[in-house]
């Protein structure tokens, strides 16, 4: 399996501990992220992610537990916001994005978009 990025890892840390609903251990992270990770690794995301403030920590054992403490969506929201604020062609980017969503995802755009439309 190829390596993952760390952004990539952090990413899908992330999208556990919002799933989660309580406090996490890095063996049970790695227990429910794709690929095996190492512990090693997964220790070092999470530790940039409580430097960043966006998880905090209690003591668990010998060990830490893990909760996130920052609203996934703001967090990938800010990602997609700062991809488009460097990009030299920003309406590509929307379009390549958009082409890339499931008919789900992209019902669920139009939703939002059609209810920003919406005087209120």
């Amino acid at each position: 399996m190829p390596r993952r990025k760390l952004g990539q890892l952090e990413a899908e840390v992330l999208a556990v501990l919002a799933g989660a609903g309580d406090h996490l251990s890095t063996a049970e992270l790695c227990a429910e992220l794709d690929g095996d990770p190492a512990y090693t690794t997964v220790n070092t995301v999470l530790f940039r992610l409580l430097d960043k403030r966006m998880v905090d920590r209690i003591p668990r054992g010998r060990g830490y537990a893990y909760r996130l403490v920052v609203d996934e969506s703001e967090v990938a929201a800010e990602r997609m916001f700062g991809h488009l604020r460097v990009a030299s062609d920003p309406s590509g980017v929307l379009n390549q994005f958009v082409s890339g969503l499931h008919p789900e995802e992209a019902e669920a755009l139009r939703a939002v978009l059609d209810q920003r439309r919406e005087p209120s």
